[in-house]
């Protein structure tokens, strides 16, 4: 079992198959993001291509959700630590 994206169980029966899937609880989704956080994290470290990373920020929005924050709210938070700490563009390795 698996989380998929919302439209993939369509896509399989356009397909010809016959996905078997079920609604998750909260708990079970929780879980679930969070070992698709970690599943797409590894693919962005094998592939290391754009679309992984999209991937990866599009699990880390639904964890975020999750716990009651918005894709604006996540983003101003970023944009909050990079003001006050910086981002990760001088590539600064702390020894």
């Amino acid at each position: 079992m698996k989380l998929v994206r919302d439209n993939v169980p369509g896509i399989m029966v356009e397909k010809g198959k016959e996905p078997k899937t079920h609604i998750a609880s909260e708990e079970e989704y929780e879980e679930s993001l969070i070992e698709k956080l970690k599943e797409e994290l590894t693919e962005v470290e094998e592939d290391r291509n754009v679309e992984e990373i999209a991937d990866l920020i599009e699990v880390a929005i639904a964890l975020a959700k999750k716990y009651g924050s918005t894709e604006e709210e996540i983003d101003q938070i970023r944009k909050e630590k990079n003001s006050k700490n910086g981002a990760f563009e001088k590539r600064v390795i702390l020894e």
